[in-house]
């Protein structure tokens, strides 16, 4: 009787432990990448389970976001990262965000739970600074500040493939590609008919449904897929006792066909309707906020001459946030702010074969962003809605080839012109070399990018018509190496110069004279900020059969340059310098696969004066599944198994342990 522990014992225990992980994660998952354990990140070898198409006869990764046509990854001179079907369906993720974070120089900040405003940094750029598509639609809202897109509503279901392209690349992505591209790619189907489903439950009142069906017969390939969500959450402000819950539903779609072998036409469409409930800025409050999210892609596909190929597309991206006061009902106004956001993109893209080992890629987009805002109150119902509209013409060549054995070399031009702010010209530049039959592969790329003042920036009542581009130059350099053919290993250098960023500018009383500063003006947008970011990220991963492991770390180094701000010299905020993320699995002779994964994140501070500081987490999750059968499947994890309290923007929310169960069904 002595020697048994209760629960309240074992539960400090627990406790006690999460904290000494938290505190002690970083020195061991340095050691452990040291020794043994390095990234998915970038591994040439090819994952289980990758989908047809993603990887060559010789068993090469094929990758499409870099240069925007197949590539085989050792011949790409940037920093890529392939998330294919099997590494999503393994970490069980429910929201992208869960996934892109543990990724190589990806960091993200979230003000609560799911659905709620979500920030992604890639190399610590800015939110509005990187290009996000979902199949093949820009996701980026034009009604935002910054034109940012939001990851908060797009879940894991459907999901086939994720390339995540760091650096800037502005030549072939145009503006906002200056942190780097994440390319979202649907499952696309390889059988007559198959399907698959999902029914999921967990703590918090969480449980989501998914499920697909489509075929390929003959000339004709269609796929459909839907997903719902639901979780009563957690406060979304740290010092709140009501719990703000969260709710998804989404739809994708797609269908292609093939007149002739050379002809073909592609229709893809994606719908998101979710809603979060929020905190007031005092605390607790009935306040809630819906997104709904309609993307369409409509592509004609055709070959000329052997050795051209052809691509014409439509998009559409149509997205519409509204904020209710759950304290107000009719006849008094509840909407407290409605926005919508839509951009109609016009492409054509060619892919030249020009000789042996070389080819050309070039092409034309034009852009047409809306926006709409209102911000209607009870003293003001029905107020006059803000509305603006902007365009861009763009036009890009990419040329790469093997000049010699294994060594591959790209570069590229752009030209683009906005109605606003005039024209840019961009260019870039990289080198992949292959050697040892691709057990060492060295890459160096440079580019530079730019992202075009947002409609808000430029027409709000905050606006400024004379605002310039954001512009930056980029370069890394790095190396992959395989060993034994179970270890591979990489390490990759960045730097990037950013510089006239868009900031805020208050009117106080030394620009009280400024034109735009009238009355009842208190700001206005300028061209004020730089930044200088480097840093290094290392990867590893490790295969002997049953036993795999994968780790990756980045140091960042993200600093506030601006000549005349007072916070020159200081950290950007929410961007910590270390990051880490490990995972080890082993799958038992019964087929049991179980896996613990551990993400790390370093001091960091929440604003750009550097006064309030986010500690330093580690929040470690266990996951298991087993076949039943052929068809079935059965999982299960718990995240956060030590309960760890920690934020990622500070008096926000994050979640605590949770326990979720599952069943898969596919045919």
């Amino acid at each position: 009787m002595a020697n048994r522990v209760n629960a309240a014992q074992w539960e400090a225990m627990l406790r006690s432990w999460g904290v000494m992980v938290a505190k002690k994660c970083r020195a061991a998952a340095i050691l452990f990448l040291s020794f043994v354990v390095p990234a998915v990140a970038q591994a040439q070898q090819p994952a289980p389970g990758a989908q047809a198409g993603t990887v060559d006869d010789q068993g090469h990764v094929i990758v499409v976001t870099a240069n925007r046509m197949p590539m085989r990854l050792d011949q790409v001179g940037q920093s890529v990262t392939v998330l294919d079907q099997a590494a999503i369906e393994a970490s069980q993720a429910i929201n992208v965000v869960e996934l892109l974070a543990r990724t190589p120089g990806v960091q993200f900040a979230r003000n609560g739970g799911p659905g709620t405003a979500t920030s992604l940094f890639i190399r610590g750029a800015e939110a509005g600074q990187t290009s996000i598509l979902y199949d093949g639609v820009r996701l980026n809202d034009p009604s935002t500040i910054d034109a940012a897109a939001s990851l908060a509503d797009i879940l894991s279901a459907d999901i086939a493939r994720i390339e995540v392209l760091r650096g800037a690349q502005s030549t072939l992505w145009g503006s906002q590609a200056i942190g780097g591209v994440i390319n979202i790619i649907t499952r696309t189907p390889q059988r007559p008919l198959e399907a698959n489903a999902q029914l999921e439950g967990g703590g918090l009142g969480s449980y989501q449904a998914k499920a697909g069906v489509g075929g390929r017969q003959d000339r004709l390939s269609w796929r459909l897929g839907g997903s719902y969500f639901r979780t009563d959450g957690v406060s979304a402000l740290s010092s709140g006792t009501e719990a703000d819950g969260y709710e998804n539903t989404s739809f994708s779609g797609r269908i292609a066909y093939r007149f002739t072998d050379t002809v073909a036409i592609d229709l893809r469409s994606f719908y998101s309707d979710g809603r979060t409930e929020l905190d007031g800025f005092a605390g607790d409050a009935p306040d809630y906020g819906t997104t709904e999210q309609w993307l369409s892609y409509a592509g004609l596909t055709f070959d000329l001459f052997g050795r051209l190929k052809n691509r014409l597309a439509y998009t559409n991206t149509h997205i519409r946030r509204i904020a209710y006061d759950g304290l107000l009902t009719p006849p008094a106004q509840p909407i407290t702010f409605d926005a919508k956001g839509t951009t109609d993109r016009f492409e054509y893209q060619g892919t030249l074969a020009l000789a042996s080992g070389w080819s050309a890629v070039f092409g034309f987009e034009r852009s047409e962003n809306r926006m709409r805002t209102a911000a209607p109150s009870v003293a003001v119902p029905n107020p006059p809605r803000a509305r603006a509209s902007d365009s861009t013409n763009g036009v890009y060549m990419q040329v790469q080839g093997e000049v010699a054995r294994g060594l591959t070399l790209t570069g590229g031009l752009r030209h683009e012109d906005h109605s606003t702010f005039g024209s840019k010209v961009v260019g870039s530049a990289s080198a992949a070399w292959s050697l040892n039959d691709g057990d060492t592969v060295l890459r160096a790329s440079w580019a530079e990018g730019f992202k075009a003042p947002s409609l808000y920036q430029l027409y709000s009542d905050y606006g400024n018509v004379a605002l310039a581009a954001e512009t930056a130059r980029s370069w890394d350099v790095g190396v992959e190496q395989r060993l034994f053919g179970r270890l591979s290993l990489s390490m990759t250098y960045f730097n990037r110069d950013t510089r006239n960023l868009i900031g805020f500018n208050f009117c106080s009383a030394s620009l009280a004279s400024h034109p735009l500063c009238a009355p009842p003006r208190m700001g206005f947008y300028e061209n004020i900020g730089r930044v200088e970011a480097e840093g290094v990220e290392l990867g590893a991963s490790l295969d002997v059969g049953a036993f795999t492991a994968s780790a990756n770390y980045t140091f960042l180094d993200a600093i506030n340059a601006a000549p005349d701000d007072v916070n020159r010299g200081r950290l950007l905020a929410r961007r910590p310098r270390d990051t880490i993320n490990a995972t080890l699995s082993y799958t038992w002779p019964i087929k049991l696969l179980t896996a613990v994964a551990v993400r790390y994140a370093g001091d960091t501070f929440d604003d750009a004066a550097n006064s309030a500081v986010l500690r330093d987490y580690a929040v470690v999750d266990i996951r298991l599944s087993l076949p039943i059968g052929p068809l079935w499947e059965v999982y299960g994890r718990v995240e956060n198994l030590f309960d760890t309290r920690y934020e990622t923007t500070l008096g926000f929310s994050t979640y605590p342990r949770v326990a979720y169960g599952g069943v898969r069904l596919r045919f």
